[in-house]
């Protein structure tokens, strides 16, 4: 039980619900027992003395009895209902908030399927559960402790020999549990992985078109199936062996009770009545016995879900603030931006930026320039506070970004990933969505600082377009430009563009720098880009390979010098009629 005592602040705040739902039930329970009883008094006492006039009194009886019991399991259905149902609530909001609060570093290796199927097939089962699973499985006991005790109140030496096989019957329920809760486990897993399969599929269905992988896709899809197949029909074999033996065992113990018991009224030691409510009361006994397996099966496959939930919940949060940094509020950021002698490396790998130094004043503007790998995107990440880093120091006004609120950092930083995303909502909400109470007049700004609003216009519903999923029926280029004025609304102090004009013609690309001009003045902005282009006007440009800076300087001074960049800058220029002049010169003297 150690998973539902950690998933204690989830049900315990509805404890009344829980208290009020098994009450409701020992009730309903309780109740059951008036029909053997019932049975009884109906055969010693009205049916042998011949006292018919009591038989309307008898059926009243038990249909008042009937009534009452079938309003105790309402009540008992109402309460677990509601019980289960806020439990849920509790814990999707607190799975979801914790998603929210986990670092890049648990999404690196984090696979959407298998969140997806946490959050719902998990949930679901706990939740089941939580508000009837738990009530049934007491109630399986209840009726065994309840059924016990009036047996042994009617002959207890009857009641001991028919229930010699109690024992086995819970021995055999108890070593079923231990086989069948790995069994849901693999499940539990298959599943996520088969989730994941479709979920990739469906996000990644252009490509897998475009290369006519279909049958691949199919494949791949089958084995996963298969697998969970295999779990299923694992899991079903077992079965297949408790029941048999459980009802064996049942078996036996109505054949003790009707040789033994018919013997006892043959001899006159047990009454008629008494044989009757003895044989009613050990099915009221042995069903449960006999659906122990089923409540088994629910509670193995909650126990693996919770599991699964609170492997979530208690996931390590690498980056987080610290106790005297959540308590601090910093003023509005300058945007000095400092790298000291940092470096850092992913988990298990050569460092990925090596001893960097950057001094960035605000204003200005910072190019980065290297091959794929080379560490750029890393620099933004740190920045950003994405990772923890390894050595050194990156401050931001003086500030040392690690004592700073999180949240305060990252709302003066505003990002252009290269792999832009869009969310399922109108083109407005999208630009908007870095702030609230936002104008339509700042959305235009943006909008035509990022050159998008002459497109959006032209568009059916403007701005109130619907943007397909992950951004589907806009190109990319469209999509850039939109979030290029996602960032641009929420007037950053510091601006970072992770190649952000990559999916555009050199002309658009073009109209936006000239826009950017405006948006970078006051601004420290970092640039991250494949084309000089989008450089030139850099105050400082860094050159990094494999994770070191091998060049930096403005760009008039890295094309006069021999290495990466005048090689970039001379492959994206060669068939370029309209070289400036300091590359034309840059020819003639090498030319010599």
């Amino acid at each position: 039980m150690d998973v539902f005592r950690q998933l204690k602040p989830y049900f315990w705040p509805e404890r009344r619900s829980f208290i009020a739902s098994i009450g409701f039930l020992v009730i309903a329970t309780a109740l059951g027992l008036v029909y053997p009883n019932m049975l009884r008094f109906l055969i010693d006492d009205v049916i042998g003395p011949e006292k018919y006039e009591l038989v309307p009194a008898v059926a009243l009886t038990v249909v008042g009895v009937v009534i009452l019991k079938g309003t105790m399991q309402f009540l008992h259905g109402l309460f677990g209902g509601r019980l289960g149902n806020r439990v849920a609530f509790r814990l999707r909001n607190a799975c979801y908030e914790k998603l929210q609060t986990l670092s890049f570093q648990y999404y690196d290796t984090a696979r959407t399927g298998d969140l997806m199927s946490r959050l719902t097939a998990d949930l679901e089962g706990v939740r089941n559960f939580i508000g009837f699973g738990f009530a049934q499985l007491l109630n399986m006991f209840l009726m065994i402790v309840f059924g016990a005790i009036m047996m042994f109140s009617i002959h207890w030496q009857l009641t001991l020999v028919t229930l010699v096989t109690m024992p086995l019957l819970a021995v055999t329920a108890i070593r079923f549990e231990k086989r069948i809760h790995p069994a849901f486990r693999e499940m539990r897993l298959a599943m996520s992985n088969l989730t994941t399969a479709v979920q990739e599929n469906i996000t990644g269905v252009r490509t897998v078109k475009s290369f006519a992988r279909e049958p691949h896709e199919v494949d791949k899809f089958s084995m996963r199936s298969e697998a969970y197949k295999t779990n299923q029909i694992g899991a079903s074999n077992l079965w297949a062996r408790f029941f048999p033996v459980m009802e064996l065992l049942a078996s036996i113990s109505v054949v003790i009770l009707l040789v033994v018991g018919g013997t006892l009224v043959i001899k006159s030691s047990l009454t008629l009545g008494s044989l009757v409510a003895f044989f009613s009361m050990i099915w009221y006994i042995i069903g449960p016995m006999w659906g122990i397996g089923f409540h088994i099966n629910n509670y193995t496959q909650a126990k693996a879900s919770g599991e699964r939930l609170t492997e979530l919940l208690n996931e390590y949060i690498h980056v987080k603030d610290s106790e005297a940094s959540a308590a601090k509020k910093h003023p509005q950021m300058e945007g000095y931006v400092q790298f000291n002698n940092v470096t850092f490396n992913y988990a298990d790998k050569t460092p990925a930026v090596s001893d960097l130094t950057i001094d960035a004043p605000p204003g200005s503007v910072i190019g980065l320039l290297g091959g794929t790998g080379s560490g750029k995107s890393t620099v933004i990440q740190l920045l950003m506070r994405a990772y923890n880093i390894k050595q050194g120091s990156i401050s931001i006004d003086g500030i040392d970004i690690r004592d700073m609120p999180i949240e305060d950092l990252r709302s003066q930083i505003a990002i252009v990933f290269q792999e832009t995303f869009l969310f399922s909502c109108s083109i407005r909400d999208n630009i908007a969505y870095g702030v609230s109470n936002v104008t339509d007049e700042q959305i235009f700004h943006a909008a035509k600082l990022a050159k998008a609003h002459d497109f959006i216009m032209e568009l059916p519903d403007g701005y109130d377009t619907l943007v397909g999923e992950r951004g589907m029926g806009l190109s990319g280029g469209q999509k850039q430009r939109i979030a290029i004025a996602r960032a641009l609304i929420i007037n950053p102090r510091i601006l970072i563009l992770d190649d952000a004009t990559s999916a555009v013609d050199m002309e658009t690309e073009h109209e936006i720098q000239a826009g950017f001009k405006e948006v970078m003045a006051g601004r420290t902005t970092f640039v991250i880009a494949h084309r000089i282009s989008s450089l030139r006007h850099a105050d400082e440009i860094l050159v990094f390979d494999k994770g070191h800076v091998v060049q930096r300087g403005k760009h008039e001074a890295l094309i006069q010098v021999p290495g990466p960049y005048q090689d970039t800058y001379n492959i994206q220029y060669a068939d370029r009629p309209d070289r400036t002049a300091d590359a034309a010169k840059l020819e003639r003297r090498v030319a010599q």
